[in-house]
């Protein structure tokens, strides 16, 4: 589709530590024992986008994430991997990388993000509208513990872990207005240019805004270069360009009038009025742009109105990102339940993964929406529900893990008790152990009968 594809894949996220350490950065955190970042380069793939640049902050990351691209997608993707400093927000990401950036349109997707959406959908939507940029919306997902087995945790109401406004045109292809995070404790205030074009406009609360878009390089670029403060495209690139879409200025018998989004002022002239309105109205068109280029009604356009669209994802498909703890959690636990299409795996009758080669004691059981990665052992009289564990992982007996996520080559005691927690890779918890609520960092040692609610847990750095 002669896009160029920009997977925005981050590094070491400070809201995800201790999650996150030097030898495991955001792109390779498991998700059902797979690196998120493999959720998005096989949805690219499936959609036929080979040709690939994943951005990964810090050096060190960047190497370990091409590294395990090399070995994961020989032959398979054409992946080059880019590094750029710590903190410097995605749209400083792609400002780092503008001169690798040449095709026409291009196609800019967090690497955080496990969906089943296609992004060919999203590249078309943009190509059929001719729009500077396309901006996928998702239903918004809720977050929360499952239900734990205690009855409290039964009756837990589950809410929207994101609150955006987003503003559409009837039609639901046009975005007019977008207010994301922080400002929507803010009063809101909505052009009155884009009330006079449109006539009506509908709000919505309950759609995420999915971080893929679709841009048209040329005007991307200008933004960038000329907006160098700008950092972030969600907050900052995308409003802009849908505040600025119906600026315009016509030449109407030879008078040069401007319709600006100024909402204290009357737009200029009833027949700018028209002229949005039809623009939006025929943004399906083939020849939109050779119609409107012309001009309209004798007059003359000398300057670009921008289109913004978007592409809403049904509401049966899944979406979701891994921008939090509790993200993670929650996506871990979708991927081997209700979203376990995604996982890659076959699941067994009773709907769960073990590995051929993993071990189970005498009276041990693992439930449905469980998995159990290769070598791995666990002593008698176990019980694991909705849980994943990795690979070589050493478990002794009388040891419990519910909804809770188990990395790589962890050792544990016996008469542990693991709830709604995290456990990275090479952590030891000795015999006793209990944890609820819990992130254990990369090789941190719990002591024998020690326990632990709602806490954060990681060796200091040195």
């Amino acid at each position: 589709m002669d896009f160029q594809v920009v997977v925005l894949a981050g590094g070491t996220s400070k809201k995800l530590l201790p999650l996150v350490s030097k030898e495991v950065p955001k792109p390779l955190l498991p998700v059902a024992n797979r690196p998120v970042l493999a959720y998005v380069l096989e949805q690219l793939e499936l959609c036929n986008l080979k040709d690939l640049i994943v951005v990964v902050e810090g050096q060190d990351a960047a190497r370990l994430v091409s590294a395990w691209i090399s070995g994961a997608y020989v032959d398979r993707l054409h992946v080059e991997v880019a590094a750029v400093p710590e903190d410097v927000g995605t749209a400083g990401a792609l400002r780092a990388i503008a001169h690798h950036l040449t095709a026409k349109d291009i196609l800019v997707v967090t690497g955080d993000l496990v969906s089943d959406i296609p992004p060919g959908a999203v590249a078309a939507a943009h190509r059929r509208h001719d729009a500077v940029v396309t901006t996928m919306l998702c239903s918004a997902p809720v977050g929360g513990p499952a239900e734990s087995g205690s009855s409290a945790g039964k009756d837990k109401i589950k809410k929207p872990r994101w609150y955006n406004i987003i503003g559409l045109d009837l039609a639901k292809q046009f975005l007019l207005h977008i207010a994301t995070g922080a400002e929507v404790d803010k009063d809101i205030r909505i052009q009155k240019s884009i009330l006079h074009a449109v006539g009506q406009m509908e709000i919505r609360s309950d759609l995420m805004d999915a971080h893929m878009y679709a841009f048209k390089r040329s005007v991307l670029q200008e933004v960038l270069e000329e907006k160098d403060k700008f950092q972030s495209l969600k907050r900052d690139v995308l409003p802009y360009l849908v505040q600025s879409q119906l600026r315009s200025e016509v030449l109407l018998n030879g008078v040069l009038s401007q319709a600006e989004e100024n909402g204290n002022e009357k737009v200029s002239s009833q027949n700018n009025h028209v002229m949005v309105s039809q623009i939006l109205a025929n943004a399906s068109t083939p020849s939109f742009h050779e119609l409107y280029a012309s001009g309209h009604n004798g007059s003359a356009s000398v300057q670009r109105i921008h289109k913004c669209c978007a592409y809403i994802a049904s509401n049966s498909k899944y979406c979701s990102r891994l921008n939090s703890i509790q993200a993670f959690s929650d996506i871990n636990r979708d991927v081997i339940g209700e979203a376990n299409h995604l996982s890659g795996y076959s699941f067994s009758a009773h709907n769960n993964v073990i590995h051929p080669s993993a071990q189970l004691g005498l009276k041990t059981t693992v439930g449905p929406h469980c998995m159990l990665g290769e070598g791995s052992q666990m002593g008698d009289k176990c019980s694991v529900k909705r849980s994943v564990i990795g690979s070589h992982c050493r478990i002794g007996s009388n040891v419990k893990v519910v909804n809770s996520v188990i990395m790589n080559h962890v050792t544990i005691g016996d008469d542990c008790s693991i709830l709604d927690s995290v456990i990275c890779n090479n952590v030891q918890l000795q015999k006793r152990v209990g944890l609820k609520d819990c992130q254990v960092g990369a090789g941190f040692v719990v002591t024998a009968g020690c326990e632990y609610k709602g806490e954060s847990l990681a060796r200091k750095e040195k």
